[in-house]
């Protein structure tokens, strides 16, 4: 069942997503505080992905982000926002959003980005089982789980197939634009800072040093690579 939930407190702009979302064959969930969002993913635990508003009565919806995470590392979330201001968009994605989509935005580009996040989520087909190895780390393929030194790193689903490209190709300098378009496709409206921010992100779970990373290296001017 392909079931989003949509976090937002003006119920004009609500609606017009919810019917757009329909339209393209999505089951929604409806919420206008982050109160009632963390109750409906309660209710409804197979909501794949999450639109969350920032600005909200009562909890925001980073507030709302960070307790879906600590809830459930599968979802996917966007976060729905009218600032354009660069903070607000790295705070969201710092706080476990894999994508954010500026206000106003058109109907084709949300359908895309949540298309897209879906199929991270758990919309595609399972993948093969299989592991890669890779000392001190251990990607299981068909779970979609990290674990180092025998210790489980929890991930998003945008994090995990980050780690999952590196690790297909160790030592292999790639381009943010390849990373952007193997990750979240080659249809995706957004900008290439995403994946700055997300590997970002993934070196504090990851590296024994998040400020001096040994796993995932910057190649500088172009993008990075799993390993020296």
């Amino acid at each position: 069942m392909r079931k989003v939930l949509v976090l937002e407190d003006e119920e004009n702009i609500r609606s017009f997503v919810v019917i757009n979302l329909k339209r393209a064959g999505y089951q929604t969930v409806e919420a206008g505080t982050g109160e009632e969002a963390l109750e409906a993913v309660r209710d409804n635990p197979d909501i794949k992905v999450a639109l969350l508003d920032i600005m909200l009565p009562g909890i925001d919806g980073f507030e709302v982000c960070r307790r879906l995470r600590a809830m459930d590392n599968k979802i996917g979330i966007i976060m729905l926002t009218a600032r354009t201001q660069e903070m607000d968009k790295v705070t969201g994605l710092m706080t476990g959003a894999d994508d954010y989509v500026t206000k106003p935005f058109s109907p084709a580009e949300l359908t895309a980005r949540v298309d897209a996040l879906f199929r991270r989520a758990g919309g595609a087909a399972p993948e093969q089982a299989g592991e890669i190895c890779q000392d001190p780390f251990l990607l299981n393929t068909r779970n979609r789980t990290l674990e180092k030194n025998g210790q489980r790193v929890k991930l998003t689903q945008v994090e995990y197939s980050i780690v999952k490209l590196f690790m297909e190709n160790p030592g292999k300098a790639l381009s943010r634009e390849e990373i952007l378009d193997t990750v979240w496709g080659k249809d995706y409206f957004g900008e290439l800072k995403i994946v700055d921010v997300n590997i970002r992100r993934l070196r504090i779970k990851i590296e024994d040093n998040a400020q001096k990373p040994t796993f995932v290296n910057t190649v500088w001017g172009y993008g990075y690579k799993w390993g020296t």
